[in-house]
């Protein structure tokens, strides 16, 4: 495959496997790099020297390029951002905040940048930003979500009608029919998630990925957003926050149970009680815990069987 993502990155297919908190270390982003698409570390779950780390130790285990994923609304941004410079990594996504605000700096430094959204007003916001290319998300997607709940199939054709840069679909991605699906549509890429949260790399816990591959229709649902929209799937602490929704709660009383590492105790300790577990609804979907490689794989096999099918239908 030949396109403006896979030159823009210098990968096979274009395909990135999403920058996820508690769930995209260094081993995962290099398994991906290695697979011949694009990896990604979350800088979202990593204090600055961890990060750095994560980042060492990709360079040391991969030739191939691999970016880093940086939410903006986390707190050591900028530390974070000179991290990025300092160890030479070229490719940024950056989510959740403003991308006029370090999308010139990154670029000025030689970094390719490439910001997330969820809407057609934020993608346009993006491009005048000047970014490289834009990740359009649905709203099936796991972790922090949009707020409008415009899907995938419905997000990517509307955002590519006033789109120039190269547009990545998100949110609902695991196989490669939904590949060829958004790329029909108009896309020239996808980032995928939730499948490579249960991939053997993946730095989840175990306990989280066997219940991602059990994980049924209807199993996740997006909440909180009043501070963050994030996709959940349905355990205790989920039922205590709907509890909680019945009693009209300000926002600080939804901090208050939220409280801190609450994502850190599900996805990467394991609780899967009292933790906060991130998935997207394609879970229902996914019923293994499979090698990156062979993940990447057989998504391409995939998409040129189903590309091979349309074209004979007529």
């Amino acid at each position: 495959m030949n396109n403006r993502i896979t030159q823009l990155f210098d990968i096979k297919y274009p395909i990135i496997q999403a920058g996820m908190i508690w769930n995209s270390g260094w081993r995962l982003a290099s398994a991906a790099s290695n697979s011949g698409i694009l990896g990604l570390i979350g800088a979202g779950s990593m204090y600055p020297d961890v990060l750095r780390e994560h980042i060492q130790k990709c360079k040391r285990a991969t030739n191939k390029p691999f970016g880093v994923n940086v939410p903006m609304l986390y707190p050591n941004i900028t530390e974070i951002m000179d991290i990025i410079i300092e160890e030479g990594v070229k490719i940024v996504f950056t989510s959740a905040g403003n991308p006029k605000t370090w999308t010139k700096w990154l670029q000025d430094k030689e970094v390719t940048v490439v910001h997330v959204v969820s809407s057609v007003k934020f993608a346009l916001k993006a491009q005048e930003a000047g970014v490289d290319a834009i990740v359009a998300e649905g709203f099936e997607a796991g972790g922090h979500n949009g707020r409008d709940e415009t899907t995938t199939l419905t997000l990517i054709p509307m955002v590519k009608e006033q789109l120039q840069v190269p547009l990545i679909a998100a949110g609902g991605i695991a196989t490669g029919r939904a590949m060829l699906a958004t790329m029909v549509l108009g896309a020239e890429g996808v980032q995928v998630g939730s499948r490579f949260v249960a991939s053997e790399e993946s730095s989840a816990h175990k306990a989280f990925k066997d219940v991602v591959i059990n994980t049924k229709e209807g199993d996740t649902q997006l909440t909180l957003k009043e501070l963050a929209p994030v996709r959940l799937v349905k355990n205790k602490f989920y039922n205590e926050l709907q509890e909680l929704y019945k009693t009209s709660p300000t926002i600080e009383e939804l901090k208050e149970l939220l409280g801190r590492a609450r994502a850190k105790r599900g996805m990467f300790e394991g609780d899967l009680e009292d933790g906060e577990l991130e998935i997207g609804q394609i879970a229902g979907l996914i019923h293994d815990i499979k090698p990156v490689k062979q993940i990447v794989d057989e998504m391409i096999n995939e998409f040129n069987s189903a590309k091979e099918t349309v074209n004979n239908l007529y």
